[in-house]
């Protein structure tokens, strides 16, 4: 009985672990995301018409706002790709089990607070262009706002981000759950 009960999760460690493991992905039948299902290579959960942002998304008079306790400032998509440009290798770590990783694009956060006249270190409220929704408004710690290796991403694999995957501007910062990457940026608080 022992034998049998240890082989049987044994088979299902298999058939789960190929999500994050890649030379057994072919074994990965029970998972929930399939990787490669979804626009540059990653799974989405809930998609732009689904979040009813797609129109305000792609308006070209989009214009991210950082609000510090003394100004606001506020950035388009083109100011944001000419400013110097940083790259992340990070995964998204989905909070249904699932880990995709992927290579961002963007303005490392810190260098956008610093832009705006903040500190880099700023505990910060990100408001999505979404409007309904659990994730809506989200805070993030000083730490976060200060680690390289956050951006305000506005490209996935060398390409700009699909409207999915938060076009025109979301947050991708290490350690934080799929959930609390913000798509679709709207606003980013000094708090």
């Amino acid at each position: 009985m022992l034998t049998s009960t240890g082989l049987g999760v044994a088979a299902l460690g298999l058939l789960g672990a190929g999500q994050t493991v890649g030379w057994i992905e072919p074994l990965a039948r029970i998972v929930p995301r399939d990787r490669a299902v979804g626009p540059q290579g990653l799974p989405v959960n809930r998609t732009a018409a689904q979040a009813g942002v797609t129109t305000a998304a792609i308006d070209p008079a989009w214009r991210l706002l950082v609000r510090t306790p003394t100004a606001s400032t506020s950035f388009s998509r083109e100011s944001l790709l000419a400013m110097p440009q940083s790259r992340s290798a990070l995964p998204i770590a989905c909070v249904e089990g699932w880990s995709a990783d992927g290579v961002w694009d963007g303005v490392a956060l810190r260098d956008l607070l610093v832009a705006a006249g903040a500190s880099p270190g700023s505990r910060l409220r990100l408001t999505s262009l979404e409007r309904d929704g659990a994730y809506t408004v989200t805070e993030m710690p000083g730490e976060y706002a200060a680690d390289p290796l956050t951006l305000v991403a506005l490209a996935l694999g060398g390409r700009p981000l699909h409207v999915e995957h938060g076009y025109p501007a979301r947050v991708i910062a290490p350690g934080r759950p799929g959930v609390l990457q913000t798509k679709w940026l709207s606003s980013v608080e000094v708090l």
